[in-house]
């Protein structure tokens, strides 16, 4: 009698070895999502600064995102798909989100948005790096040339050699960067066992338990007001939805893949910084830009023909 054959777990909602050809342009669809949802974040983050910190900021936005998550959960009968599983891991996740999203808010009233999303950038680049010792991804010689060139487009843009060098909003930018790093390598090892609703869930819940902490912490907290709520509320839905469609992507394709699309976002909020409010697109914008798109062309088409499956998360 032959034995049986064991039994291969896998997450609920991820088909079996889904980095497959046609995965991958549904995963650049995915990254489309949340290249939206980012940028509706970073004008909407801008415009609540008058009234909100960053700590204020991230706990009215993980509060709406709880009610969102837990209503989109019911309504699609994924409500036992919320489960506490890997709760090690999904700390370490929020914790190295919610350190680089306040310091991307606090950086983002103190330079051009442009300069923002430039320095954000190097985090693709951390990911790139990081992947085969963190996830057992292959890392080739054309991977490292798209990292490198990638790296360059972002140098140029920009340019920290330049009058002044680093200010303090700089280095809150860059800082931020790493905590985006840890936060997509993490995300990309829970795609592994977790559904994308968990996930979320995870995200909201401990997000907004980090910021009122912090909030009680500095000894104000600001409510919602008629002015500011719309913009939290954009915040909210953008940044949810944004992280949504990110974890699509990572659960279709290789972060070192995935990620590095994220990149398109640098010329559409340098355009749009220069016609709302008024900051200088420069001919170095133009150009670095230019570069990280060739960079996204070159890691694009470094993937395998047929992809390695990755080893299941155990833990």
């Amino acid at each position: 009698m032959p034995s049986p054959q064991p039994q291969t777990r896998r997450r609920p909602d991820v088909a079996a070895s889904p980095h497959t050809p046609h995965a991958y342009g549904r995963a650049a669809l995915w990254m489309a999502g949340a290249m939206t949802g980012f940028v509706s974040m970073a004008l909407a983050g801008r415009e609540v600064a008058r009234w909100h910190d960053t700590f204020e900021i991230m706990t009215w936005r993980s509060v709406l995102g709880v009610m969102i998550v837990l209503g989109a959960a019911r309504i699609s009968g994924q409500w036992g798909a919320l489960q506490a599983r890997n709760m090690g891991l999904h700390l370490i996740r929020n914790l190295s989100h919610f350190t680089g999203q306040n310091l991307w808010f606090a950086a983002l009233t103190l330079i051009p948005l442009a300069q923002l999303f430039a320095l954000e950038f190097s985090y693709p680049i951390l990911v790139t790096l990081a992947a085969p010792l963190v996830l057992g991804e292959r890392l080739t010689p054309r991977g490292l040339l798209a990292a490198g060139i990638g790296f360059a487009g972002v140098l140029l843009v920009a340019q920290p050699w330049g009058k002044g060098g680093l200010s303090f909003g700089t280095v809150l930018a860059m800082l931020a960067a790493v905590g985006f790093a840890g936060s997509a390598l993490s995300t990309k090892r829970l795609t592994r066992s977790a559904p994308v609703i968990e996930i979320l869930l995870w995200l909201t819940v401990m997000q907004a338990v980090f910021g009122a902490v912090m909030m009680m912490g500095d000894g104000v907290w600001r409510w919602p007001t008629a002015a500011s709520a719309p913009w939290l509320a954009l915040i909210g839905v953008a940044g949810l939805g944004a992280h949504f469609c990110m974890t699509r992507a990572l659960a279709l394709a290789p972060a070192s893949v995935v990620i590095p699309i994220d990149f398109l976002r640098l010329p559409l909020i340098a355009a749009l910084g220069a016609l709302l409010y008024h900051e200088n697109l420069s001919i170095a914008v133009i150009l670095g830009g230019a570069v990280i798109l060739w960079a996204n062309w070159i890691n694009l088409r470094n993937r395998p023909d047929t992809p390695q499956p990755l080893p299941l998360d155990e833990t």
